[in-house]
């Protein structure tokens, strides 16, 4: 009802608008953030529970969903990877983008391309340099950024399926280093269940069998990170048997059977019964 004849709502409320499942607007502490519009000009009035602004705003940019108009989900991703307070909400927020499949890195960067001298545009750019396509909750992308911007190791594979040599899938880590062959998880209040911690601890048994250091994390890492999650992460890579790939019992390379959905153009290529059947085990 705010919005002229000419703009739409942009950033986290798009997003959330076209699926984003993760992308809830809501703070660290539990508030609402306020709903962002574009608009050419500010002609509304400012008031509670809404952003307006007015940046440039081409009509190529504008889309509409179930008749609401909302900004395309690049520059919708753009504008919160450009105004996030730091590096890590701005990557986080373009992993559950990926996640949902609203946007892929190709994509993001091509629209970046386009964005010299807007604002923030240095940081998104920097962001786009830490970004995955197969994070699958946002406490996955804060544990691969502890191990990438604060144990400064090489950059993870997000959810790789890991085989055997005889082609069987043992699992899927929330990260692999495949350098050194170390498997990070993170541990939320799901794997705290019963029968989910039974085959957690199954799994990990799996991969210590093939080789692989694992190593968790938990929510309450995230209070006192310098003495909790870090000294673990390097207490792990420095235990990781850093074995060449003609001598590890594990591959990432799948048998051909396999469907894979790693990245963003895999998954839009599935049907909807591919969909169904092999995506329905992402969780957190």
């Amino acid at each position: 009802m705010l919005l002229p004849e000419y703009g739409g709502v942009t950033g986290w409320a798009a997003l959330r608008w076209a699926g984003a499942r993760y992308l809830d607007g809501c703070t660290t502490d539990g508030e609402l953030r306020p709903v962002p519009l574009a608009v050419m000009h500010s002609d509304i009035r400012p008031r509670p529970g809404v952003l307006v602004t007015s940046e440039r705003l081409a009509p190529r940019d504008l889309t509409a969903v179930d008749g609401f108009s909302i900004t395309t989900h690049v520059r919708s991703v753009g504008f919160e990877m450009r105004y996030a307070e730091t590096l890590w909400p701005a990557v986080i927020c373009f992993d559950m983008a990926a996640y949902d499949d609203l946007v892929s890195i190709a994509e993001m960067v091509a629209y970046t391309a386009t964005l010299n001298g807007w604002t923030g545009v240095p940081q998104c750019r920097a962001a786009l340099a830490l970004v995955s396509e197969n994070s699958w909750s946002p406490m996955e992308t804060y544990m691969r950024l502890v191990w990438v911007l604060i144990c400064e190791f090489p950059a993870p594979l997000c959810n790789q399926p890991i085989f055997d040599r005889n082609g069987r899938h043992v699992g899927t880590p929330d990260f692999l280093d495949v350098e050194a062959g170390v498997v990070g998880e993170y541990e939320g209040p799901i794997h705290l269940n019963g029968k989910r911690r039974g085959r957690d601890l199954v799994r990990e048994a799996a991969f210590r069998r093939l080789g692989l250091e694992c190593v968790s994390m938990v929510g309450a890492d995230r209070q006192s990170l310098d003495t909790t999650i870090v000294p673990r992460m390097v207490e792990a890579r420095q235990r990781a048997r850093f074995e060449a790939e003609s001598t590890r019992a594990w591959t990432v390379v799948p048998p051909p059977w396999w469907v894979p959905t790693t990245s963003v153009a895999a998954r839009r290529a599935l049907t909807a019964r591919q969909r169904e059947r092999l995506l329905r085990y992402r969780t957190a």
